[in-house]
């Protein structure tokens, strides 16, 4: 879009010709960046549910050392 504001300034006149290059670049910029984010968005996403997964492994197991702890304690009384 600068690109595009540039050449209006340098012309001055706003017409569909003198903007068409600016507004293209502007356009395929963002296409592009959208199309980067969804994707980064899927890695994260992904990365984030292996790392949940993770947590509820550490979480299931530390229960289960509290566990077999208390059982062990019981046992000895």
């Amino acid at each position: 879009m600068i690109e595009a504001f540039d050449k209006i300034q340098q012309v001055g006149d706003i017409s569909a010709t003198v903007v068409a290059g600016g507004i293209k670049v502007a356009l395929l910029t963002t296409l592009l960046g959208l199309i980067i984010a969804v994707i980064l968005q899927l890695f994260y996403n992904y990365i984030l549910s292996l790392i949940e997964g993770l947590v509820n492994e550490m979480e299931d197991s530390s229960i289960s050392l509290l566990d077999i702890v208390v059982a062990y304690d019981k046992k000895q009384k």
